[in-house]
């Protein structure tokens, strides 16, 4: 199924591992900036309705 990439495999493979990490540090990274805006929101709101 995969194509013969001859002298340039590791390259190629290579390029399309560090392509492949990016992603996934990029999407986990997404995750936990949004869990944290998420705490602080929450943190906003149990103090605006004790003192509202």
């Amino acid at each position: 199924m995969m194509p013969d990439l001859g002298k340039y495999a590791g390259t190629v493979l290579g390029a399309y591992g560090a392509a492949l990490a990016l992603l996934i540090a990029l999407v986990l990274l997404t995750l936990w900036q949004g869990a944290r805006v998420k705490r602080a929101l929450e943190e906003v709101e149990a103090r605006a309705k004790t003192d509202g």
